[in-house]
């Protein structure tokens, strides 16, 4: 069960089902395997497990899905997924947008990745919202600030007016909502930066919330998370540090504000009005914990609104996982928030 209170050490050897242990060890497996010591990716390998889902206009689970490029040239797309109206009692006239960014430390997956897929697929059909999954940019190939380019682009076009029919006429840019989980949740972060500097040049778009599912933060220091959980499944210390040396510029270290942003370097955003509430969410038997939370307390030092939810046994990315009971609660609780931040926006 999730909580906000105060933290607890919860036993360091996670309790989950013979299913998600399969999958947990496979994708820790297939991310080591294809980690090059030379800081390059074995695509080829990834191809090989990176399961992928076809986009579908026939509404599978209550969601229609289809594809939009929006730059071809650094294969810069996005997967719309819209409920209809079967998954709701009513169509409603309206509906907020989503901008999600998948995890993966900014190295792997896709929006069209399975995982995701269902995710997005479940995320739109329970909120209800259409969600638009993007395809940013990947590193080693790509580093800093790519990807958060990528991300920022994609807003600012759903903001032009002029979408080419990519988006329903039920989708309400002025109820959007930034989220991700892991490199995807630092990644919405950022981009939630940027909307909020250049608000007044938004014409439509207005960003009402971010959702951080187990952000992708770090630094030099080694927490006290990172030392006991350090072979942790998924997000190991060896593999989040293989990541941010891909990612970040080179000669850059990980207190780089990318990576560390309620460090010295972070951009500070106590002068930012507008920036939006965030909702953080923490597993107990994450290694990136104590980055988590220090990025929860920083927003509200800095003035802004922040609400923080804790799984106490959950790992990293355990709400892929559909087995998880927890997995419904966090959409459950999206939800919420969602329809929350609607609710104040219109008072």
């Amino acid at each position: 069960m999730a909580n906000s209170s105060a933290h607890q050490y919860p036993p360091s050897a996670p309790s989950l089902p013979w299913k998600t242990r399969i999958s947990v060890s496979l994708i820790s497996f297939v991310t080591d395997t294809a980690r090059r010591r030379n800081g390059t990716i074995n695509r080829r390998l990834l191809r090989l497990f990176d399961l992928r889902s076809p986009p579908s206009s026939t509404a599978r689970g209550g969601v229609s899905t289809s594809d939009f490029t929006l730059d071809s040239s650094r294969n810069l797309w996005f997967r719309i997924f819209v409920p209809t109206s079967s998954s709701a009692t009513a169509a409603p006239k309206s509906l907020p947008v989503v901008l999600f960014f998948h995890g993966g430390g900014f190295a792997f997956l896709s929006p069209d990745s399975f995982a995701y897929d269902a995710v997005c697929r479940k995320l739109a059909r329970e909120t209800p919202s259409v969600v638009i999954s993007v395809n940013y940019r990947l590193s080693p190939e790509h580093r800093y600030p790519c990807q958060y380019d990528d991300g920022f682009d994609v807003l600012r076009f759903l903001d032009g007016g002029d979408d080419g029919g990519a988006l329903p006429g039920a989708a309400d840019v002025s109820k959007c909502f930034l989220a991700g989980d892991s490199a995807g949740a630092n990644l919405a972060h950022h981009v939630a930066v940027r909307a909020t500097k250049g608000r007044e040049s938004f014409r439509a778009a207005k960003v009402l919330g971010v959702i951080s599912i187990q952000p992708f933060f770090g630094g030099e220091e080694r927490t006290e998370a990172e030392i006991r959980l350090a072979r942790a499944p998924v997000v190991s210390v060896d593999r989040t540090d293989w990541m941010w040396k891909a990612f970040l510029p080179e000669e850059s270290d990980r207190d780089h504000e990318a990576a560390n942003v309620s460090g010295p370097k972070g951009a500070d955003v106590s002068g930012l009005e507008h920036y939006p509430k965030t909702l953080v969410f923490i597993g107990g038997l994450d290694p990136l914990q104590d980055w988590q939370r220090r990025y929860y307390q920083w927003l509200k030092k800095s003035g802004k609104v922040a609400e923080l939810i804790e799984y106490p046994t959950m790992i990293h990315a355990f709400y892929v996982f559909p087995e998880l009971p927890e997995s419904h609660q966090l959409i459950s609780q999206v939800k919420d928030f969602v329809a929350n931040c609607i609710s104040s926006s219109d008072k």
